[in-house]
């Protein structure tokens, strides 16, 4: 399968799974703005399960992805074995985090496998950045990059001095909007390439 085709798919996947995610939330009884993203997934809430196929269809999308792309193949790959991981692992709930709220083993794993894989996702934007072939693909990236930095330093700072809150929500939900609108646009970008390599040379 050429990189063009992967890429498509793994749009598709990345699509799907982040609408079905954020259909779920929007579902949820109150506010979607509020809490963390990953409470939905908790064991009890009413769209648990399809919440939790949601993130490992985007994760699938992801590993998609790492094999169309070249130089941050293995970054991506990584980051979609940590994302089905936060999926497969959900956090009780609340998503109680320390040191504000008592929690437990899988609430460490599902948080620490979720600040990991952004974290991953960043150094794939990176060196995406600095290989990109084409100038749609290096300002998408810029972009992306320019955001997702603060966002995430912010959202960090915010998670250990000030716990679950409104802030905490707003930031998240928009670090994952800005993460999914460039796995989606670097899938685009990359299956409407020119190039038509097979996929054992597209390997990092």
């Amino acid at each position: 399968m050429t990189r063009s085709r992967l890429a498509a798919l793994a749009a598709l996947a990345v699509t799907a799974g982040a609408g079905v995610m954020l259909c779920t939330l929007v579902a949820e009884p109150g506010s979607w703005w509020q809490g963390y993203v990953s409470e939905a997934g908790a064991a009890g809430r009413p769209y648990a399960m399809v919440y939790r196929l949601g993130l490992v269809l985007l994760a699938l999308g992801v590993a998609l992805l790492s094999r169309a792309v070249r130089r941050a193949g293995l970054l991506l790959l990584v980051a979609a074995v940590l994302a089905g991981t936060s999926g497969v692992v959900p956090c009780s709930a609340g998503c109680p985090l320390p040191p504000y709220e008592p929690t437990t083993p899988t609430d460490v794993i599902h948080t620490a496998v979720s600040i990991l894989g952004m974290a991953v996702l960043a150094a794939a934007m990176a060196k995406t950045w600095r290989a990109a072939a084409g100038p749609a693909l290096r300002r998408l990236t810029a972009a992306a990059l320019t955001l997702t930095l603060p966002l995430g330093a912010a959202l960090g700072l915010t998670m250990l001095l000030a716990g679950r809150g409104t802030a905490g929500a707003l930031l998240e939900r928009v670090l994952l909007g800005v993460a999914a609108t460039w796995l989606i646009g670097t899938a685009l970008l990359t299956s409407t390439s020119q190039e038509r390599e097979p996929v054992h040379q597209a390997l990092p």
